[in-house]
């Protein structure tokens, strides 16, 4: 059975964003909001897509209804620090 995504209709996600996160099985907002957007970065990576921090700034924003760029410096340096960790 083929899944439908709904992230296209999210912000920040464009079509091949959507296309890699769908490619490991997330489909939803749901999905984003479970698993989360460290963890997601590190699937990928793991998975040897081409992602950078940008990404995790992307679902943050997309979770939150905001362009990206509107989140919080504290919460974009929170996110680095836990990427540069894993």
């Amino acid at each position: 059975m083929d899944r439908v995504s709904d992230l296209s209709s999210l912000r920040n996600l464009g079509p091949r964003t959507e296309m890699w996160l769908n490619g490991i099985g997330i489909f939803t907002q749901a999905d984003l909001e479970r698993i989360g957007s460290v963890n997601i970065h590190r699937i990928l990576k793991e998975n040897g897509y081409p992602v950078s921090l940008n990404l995790v700034w992307a679902i943050e924003g997309a979770r939150a209804d905001l362009d990206w760029r509107e989140l919080s410096e504290d919460l974009k340096a929170d996110l680095r620090r836990q990427i540069i960790v894993r």
